[in-house]
């Protein structure tokens, strides 16, 4: 993983990846416990990329409204993409255990 840049939003930190090739939209699709992305249609086995950067958001005013952003690549694959996600305590459980296990 490299060096992560400082970022004081979501937005910013999504824009600056995307600038920087990280084009593709992926989500977590916590019943197979891996990454899709519909545009092209991909799926992504935690072994099937790497995270180069992961940036964690802490809500100003409420510690429920945690966000992570991964900057994801597969050289398997040839795409680069994003992942947003809530991480707080209002997170799904599922959802956190895959995020947990996507960013070890």
């Amino acid at each position: 993983m490299s060096v992560p840049k400082s970022y004081e939003t979501v937005t910013e930190a999504v824009n600056d990846l995307q600038k920087r090739g990280y084009t593709t939209n992926f989500s977590l699709w916590t019943e197979k416990e891996c990454l899709i992305c519909n545009q092209p249609s991909l799926s992504l086995s935690p072994e099937d990329f790497e995270i180069d950067e992961l940036y964690r958001f802490e809500g100003m005013t409420d510690p429920g409204d945690e966000m992570i952003v991964m900057a994801i690549s597969s050289e398997k694959y040839q795409v680069k993409g994003v992942v947003v996600n809530g991480f707080g305590m209002y997170s799904d459980g599922i959802t956190a255990k895959i995020t947990k296990l996507l960013t070890k």
